[in-house]
């Protein structure tokens, strides 16, 4: 991948991961009733399993194309794949029937679309599986990757992947996966993602470090043993030579910043 090219995508994709999670929220505010411009659609047969999942379709597409557009600057692409009632499944004629979200339902990766009679001899509710998906350009694993190995430029290039494949979130930047250390083995083909990295240890459990503690007018640097690995940003345990356990921060280096 050339600079131009990197950048084009760095910015896309920064602007997608953000609007994503707009989009995702507005998404799953859709609950309850079906909302005026998914109007309660007439059919002749409720039987119809054909039209059934067409009034499902209709009534989704046209909130996940709008949610994203606006949301995640068009980045991602939406792909609705509809699913099939149960065949068994026998229902009374309805002349109203009307789409609805779940409570609580996402419209990402597998999901579904309630549909529910309002007027017939029987008040119906039945549920169509749907798999939403969303196309959009993501980091892709291009070798094998062991465990414990840092991640480099070279080891993953763009290309078009779902980004609800997986619960886990998308790495959409270079800077949130470059130097991060796999979480397990890592297998070309992969779409990398938060759940696979982990920070680099500043250092493993029984280390020697440096504890730093500072006030008004003075500054205290004492060693120490680590009790647990430190990862930059995060706190750790500290058994200080005397045999004191102090928590700190831990910074760049083996250096541990405890707070008076």
């Amino acid at each position: 991948m050339n600079k131009h090219t990197s950048f084009c995508f760095l910015r896309s994709a920064r602007a997608g991961a953000a609007g994503w999670l707009a989009a995702g929220l507005l998404l799953a505010g859709l609950t309850g009733p079906a909302r005026a411009q998914f109007a309660v659609a007439p059919a002749t047969s409720a039987d119809d399993r054909a039209l059934l999942a067409q009034m499902a379709r209709d009534y989704v597409e046209p909130a996940l194309a709008n949610a994203l557009t606006e949301n995640a600057g068009g980045v991602l692409r939406p792909e609705v794949v509809m699913g099939a009632l149960d065949s068994r499944l026998r229902l009374s004629p309805c002349p109203r029937i009307e789409p609805y979200l779940p409570p609580g339902t996402r419209l990402w990766g597998r999901s579904r679309i309630g549909l529910r009679c309002l007027e017939g001899p029987v008040r119906w509710n039945v549920f169509v599986p749907v798999t939403i998906k969303a196309w959009g350009p993501a980091w892709v694993l291009r070798r094998p990757v062991p465990a414990g190995t840092a991640l480099v430029q070279e080891d993953a290039e763009v290309a078009e992947m779902d980004w609800a494949e997986q619960s886990a979130s998308v790495l959409a930047t270079p800077e949130s996966w470059i130097g991060q250390q796999a979480a397990f083995a890592l297998n070309p083909g992969q779409t990398l993602r938060e759940n696979m990295v982990r920070p680099v240890p500043a250092f493993d459990r029984g280390a020697q470090v440096k504890v730093k503690s500072e006030g008004t007018g003075f500054q205290v640097v004492v060693s120490g043993e680590a009790m647990g690995v430190g990862v930059v940003g995060q706190t750790v345990r500290v058994r200080l030579n005397g045999g004191r356990v102090v928590t700190g921060t831990v910074r760049d280096g083996p250096l541990v910043e405890v707070r008076l």
